[in-house]
């Protein structure tokens, strides 16, 4: 089953829970970040004062960013996509080579409906998040570990939000580069033309053995 068209030509790429689940992380995400620049950063704490207020905003803000994605999972569309971000094959090696070597020639970085790139970004980002739930709470309540277990805790955290923080930046440079793959994601379909050059073995655009288009091994048609 192809990616489903609408009549001006666009195919259909996320579904509206999707693009809610994505957008509210996101929102999230960013708070996070800012309220921990306003807390690490002299100026900037200067500038906004109110340090309980952005303590707590913090604390909140980074406890409710896995909640958008576990209230998705209700979807259909959302699992089948976390299933296709979770699975690599020889087409991601080749992505990786390619974009090492910066090869873009046609036909250089073949990849399903999510490449390789956005599948590194998906799990890194995953386990930092998990990472920092969980040094996070060791910080916030003080009673669950002793002290050596809780600097150890601080560490790895600063450490990872910065880190972060550049993952982050790169990730908002890539969308910013691509007006198309933004698109994607705000109105849930993308020009057809984008999907074939970018997103080749999605859908109708993967060869199967048979010699016919259809879904590759890699992609399962959506669902809705």
């Amino acid at each position: 089953m192809p990616p489903p068209a609408d009549p001006t030509g666009r195919v259909h790429r996320f579904s509206r829970a999707e693009r809610w689940v994505h957008r509210t992380t996101a929102w999230l995400m960013l708070l996070c970040v800012a309220t921990a620049a306003c807390l690490y950063l002299p100026q900037l704490a200067e500038l906004v004062g109110r340090r309980h207020l952005v303590v707590t905003v913090h604390q909140w803000s980074g406890l409710l960013i896995p909640v958008p994605l576990l209230a998705g999972l209700v979807s259909r569309a959302l699992r089948a996509d976390l299933s296709r971000l979770n699975r690599f094959g020889p087409h991601d090696r080749q992505w990786l080579r390619a974009v090492r070597r910066r090869d873009r020639r046609p036909g250089s970085r073949p990849a399903g409906k999510f490449n390789a790139g956005q599948k590194l970004y998906a799990a890194w980002i995953a386990g930092a998040v998990l990472v920092m739930t969980g040094t996070g709470l060791l910080m916030w309540f003080t009673g669950l570990a002793p002290l050596v277990w809780r600097t150890g805790a601080t560490f790895v955290h600063d450490w990872l939000a910065l880190a972060i923080g550049i993952v982050l930046a790169g990730h908002m440079a890539m969308a910013l580069a691509d007006p198309e793959a933004r698109r994607g994601m705000r109105t849930g379909s993308v020009e057809r033309h984008w999907a074939r050059a970018e997103h080749p073995l999605w859908g109708e655009f993967a060869e199967r053995p048979d010699g016919r288009s259809g879904e590759s091994r890699d992609d399962s048609p959506d669902l809705g």
